[in-house]
């Protein structure tokens, strides 16, 4: 079972230790959706008793990451589509939020830093690496989630997009690098209107970015609807 056991961060306990690297290799989709999850054999690979384990797939469970499916036992949840309505719905209204409170806010600096952040997307994408221009996708909304000054939506925000990651990993040659490059225009144009201020026009980039985005995935789960 291939788990990249992390070596250097501490944790208090064994449940904590299981937990965390369950939950990490779910969201990165080493653990794929489907996958079986069978205690003896993961608490063999973690070097833990069963005990943490099954304490760990518990909480999972409670986070809608793991199901227990009869006669077969846990096993890593689908990626479904009400669970990429999901994200890009919760995403739609926490980023219009944020979005707007931080266009409010923001300083000639935190232009500038969000600038940066968009012009490395830029290069990231001229240069076909898509998934560096991902990771930066993820650290652009939290930015503007920080601008909001609303810690509670800064942490629902990095919540979502943690769940979004998921999705896209698992969809990314099917979906993530076909809109990549239209994704990053939208970008741009957010980035434009929250400089200027621009809270009308802003809302409505925001929203039709996530609304685009859902409907591409849409179209593409379309393709294998029974």
């Amino acid at each position: 079972m291939p788990l990249a056991v992390p070596t250097s961060t501490r944790y208090r306990t064994k449940q904590e230790f299981v937990y965390r690297t369950l939950r990490d290799a779910i969201m990165r989709c080493e653990l794929e959706p489907g996958q079986r999850l069978v205690i003896d054999d993961l608490a063999r690979t973690l070097e833990v008793s069963a005990i943490p384990v099954r304490e760990a797939l518990q909480l999972l469970q409670s986070e809608g990451l793991v199901l227990n499916v009869p006669h077969v036992g846990a096993t890593v949840a689908p990626i479904s589509r009400e669970a990429v309505y999901e994200v890009f719905s919760i995403m739609e209204g926490l980023e219009t939020v944020a979005a707007r409170s931080a266009a409010q806010r923001m300083n000639e600096a935190d232009a500038v830093f969000l600038g940066e952040i968009v012009t490395a997307m830029d290069q990231a994408l001229e240069a076909g690496r898509h998934e560096a221009w991902a990771d930066l996708n993820h650290q652009f909304h939290v930015a503007i989630s920080k601008l909001s000054a609303m810690p509670m939506l800064q942490e629902m925000t990095e919540r979502v997009l943690s769940r979004w990651d998921r999705v896209r990993r698992f969809y990314f040659n099917g979906v993530l690098v076909h809109r990549v490059a239209q994704a990053q225009g939208e970008h741009r144009a957010i980035l434009e209107a929250m400089r200027a201020r621009d809270l009308a026009g802003l809302e409505r980039l925001v929203k039709g970015h996530n609304q685009g985005a859902l409907q591409d995935y849409s179209e593409y789960l379309n393709q294998f609807a029974s």
